[in-house]
């Protein structure tokens, strides 16, 4: 395959460490950061780093027009990501990372609660939907509506045992961060302009599932019951595997057990 000429990724954090592979799609790729002196040091030395700040426009300059667009942190306010977009002037495709966050369960308490896809009603108050609903409109952007990023130095486990989390019956969506990187790729190939996709590993789980790994590891202070329960959501994917057919790739971590397991002893890339 052919490479693509140039790719800028916007807000170049954990995700980022894993894409370097997306040198082999493409002739040129641009990380930013708020502070790439700081943050960008694990890019290698070939790549170019820039500093970029939705917030002010002076560091705006040095992102070209007409490229590829992967953008990964929260685009918001809208006001701003409104003038960023006038100011590049057109992006060749572009890349959002969203939220499933971005649906509107208005309060369900349905359980299980509905599957929902990619028509399910959004909640267009919350500032960074606003931006990407822009982006998606007025700018043709690929919207990926990412469920939970897990991954080497991202283990749920730990999520538990701090008690960012408890063993409730929520559902949780999760994916790891290596077929977030694999998608990303896809969506910039494949992906239709305009259009959004649910990104997951297509199995919802309940946290008191996933907490049975941990059975005696000394999580009792975070057993069910300590907080109100939610239902949570349960993320259809059939739109994404449908991309990835397309772009001849599957989901490399599907078994969350299997994933967790292996990922004791990893540490975050760089």
């Amino acid at each position: 395959m052919m490479k693509r000429e140039k790719l800028v990724v916007l807000g170049a954090g954990y995700v980022a460490r894993f894409l370097l592979s997306l040198t082999s799609s493409y002739q040129t790729v641009l990380y930013t950061s708020r502070n790439p002196d700081r943050h960008l040091v694990w890019i290698p030395p070939q790549q170019q780093r820039l500093q970029f700040d939705l917030s002010r426009p002076d560091t705006w300059g040095p992102l070209p027009s007409g490229a590829d667009f992967l953008w990964c942190f929260p685009a918001e306010p809208l006001e701003a990501v409104r003038h960023f977009a006038h100011s590049i002037g057109s992006f060749s495709r572009l890349v959002v990372l969203g939220s499933t966050s971005a649906y509107d369960i208005g309060g369900s308490t349905e359980y299980p609660p509905p599957w929902l896809d990619e028509t399910a009603p959004l909640d267009l108050n919350k500032p960074r939907v606003q931006g990407e609903e822009f982006l998606r409109h007025e700018c043709g952007a690929i919207v990926l509506r990412v469920a939970g990023i897990y991954g080497p130095g991202r283990h749920p486990y730990n999520w538990i045992r701090t008690g960012r989390v408890t063993l409730s019956d929520k559902y949780v969506n999760l994916i790891h961060v290596e077929d977030l990187a694999a998608i990303c790729l896809a969506a910039l190939q494949c992906g239709a302009p305009g259009t959004a996709y649910n990104v997951s590993d297509g199995t919802p789980r309940t946290w008191k599932e996933i907490g049975r790994g941990l059975s005696g590891d000394g999580i009792g202070h975070t057993a069910a019951g300590t907080q109100e329960q939610v239902s949570g959501k349960r993320i259809n994917t059939a739109k994404l595997r449908s991309l990835l057919q397309e772009a001849r790739l599957s989901i490399r971590y599907p078994d969350l057990f299997r994933s967790l397991e292996h990922l004791h002893d990893e540490q975050t890339p760089g």
